[in-house]
């Protein structure tokens, strides 16, 4: 199969994060839980975790970063657990059901009230952003890479239109691991990362970093290993937030690959760029197609057919030509809406670091052979 919907999530793991899962699988303990040799240095891996995430992304210390199970609980986490009654929000038609759908939710119980950033000329303009914000508007959400058009707001210029009171909350699912992400140099205030796309983490491995200017509440209850004789949660980060086993293996993985990210990463959006780019050239040629995408350092490329609805034509590569595709709205209603695609949605191929050119040749040779039958 050629795998290319490393958008979803990365498709092929390096081999040191493979290694790292393996040997924490044979051997692991409850880390922070009890006091013996291997439960002690689960612990040490996994604030050694928490140090070079704050570090790779500018965080805001070891404290600050807490591991969650998806990128869709961390950002519950940093808008449930600071909304409250009379609120209001700012966020843009870019963003996922992991951002619109927490935020709807409170809409409809009554709580809050937010605004939706449309496109202009086709992009998201900061000045469109901060336009938005009232008087009792508590945060911005906005993503770092749009997941179908591969866009990558300019969230500095963001922050500097928004009043200093108004969070930043960043959406970090296909930016984190592919661009460069400084949470204190760029003023955001919540971070939330999916280890499992382009931190070459597995599935189930993720995390939430935030400044000291949050103070989220616990959305989940119980036993953390410290302050056990209070029946409420601790006071302090990250244990308020982390109820529960972690996930070690998983914790492993996003090390390992956080590891390999600090030491690539520049790399391989260059790569990402250039398989993009190189698609974006040929699309034209292969027959009735058009892009919604730029070249760009996340790997996304979103294209749609004349005729053919996208859920079909991802079926098609999948059944004729073992190429593995995303259709459809991906889970980002809003932003089909502003460019005219729903409800069919876009087909979405997504390329990895480690691709080339033949992956590209191939989606290429695929297409035009499905657009000569279809003329």
């Amino acid at each position: 199969m050629i795998y290319l919907d490393n958008a979803a999530t990365g498709g092929q793991k390096p081999a040191s994060v493979i290694g790292a899962v393996t040997a924490a699988l044979r051997q692991c303990a409850n880390p922070g839980r009890s006091g013996h040799r291997l439960s002690l240095a689960c612990a040490e891996r996994v604030l050694a975790c928490r140090e070079l995430l704050s570090d790779l992304f500018g965080g805001y210390g070891y404290e600050r970063v807490v591991f969650t199970r998806s990128c869709t609980e961390a950002l519950n986490i940093a808008l449930l657990g600071i909304l409250q009654r009379g609120d209001h929000v700012v966020t843009t038609c870019l963003e996922h059901n992991s951002v619109l759908r927490p935020l709807e939710a409170l809409r409809r119980a009554g709580l809050i009230e937010y605004d939706v950033a449309p496109l202009e000329n086709g992009r998201l303009e900061p000045r469109t952003v901060a336009s938005l914000v009232r008087e009792n508007t508590r945060l911005c959400a906005v993503t770092t890479a749009s997941n179908v058009t591969g866009e990558t707001p300019d969230l500095k210029a963001v922050r500097a239109l928004l009043p200093e009171r108004v969070l930043l909350v960043a959406d970090g699912a296909q930016g984190g691991g592919h661009i460069p992400i400084d949470m204190k140099g760029t003023g955001i205030d919540a971070l939330a990362l999916a280890g499992h796309k382009g931190l070459f983490a597995m599935q189930g491995a993720a995390a939430l970093l935030f400044s000291e200017r949050m103070e989220p509440r616990p959305l989940l209850f119980g036993g953390t290993g410290s302050e056990s004789h209070r029946l409420g949660m601790p006071d302090f980060y990250p244990d308020r937030l982390e109820s529960g086993t972690l996930s070690y293996p998983a914790v492993c993985s996003l090390f390992e690959g956080a590891i390999l990210v600090k030491a690539h990463r520049s790399e391989s959006a260059g790569r990402l760029f250039e398989l993009t780019a190189a698609f974006h050239a040929l699309l034209p040629s292969l027959g009735k197609y058009r892009a919604y995408f730029s070249p760009n350092p996340c790997g996304i490329a979103a294209f749609a057919h004349e005729t053919l609805p996208s859920e079909e034509l991802a079926g098609i590569l999948s059944e004729r030509f073992d190429i593995a595709v995303r259709g459809g709205l991906h889970c980002a209603p809003l932003v089909h809406r502003a460019l005219g695609t729903f409800p069919d949605g876009l087909v979405r191929a997504s390329f990895s670091p480690d691709q080339s050119m033949r992956e590209v040749n191939a989606l290429a040779l695929a297409l035009k052979s499905i657009s000569a039958t279809c003329s």
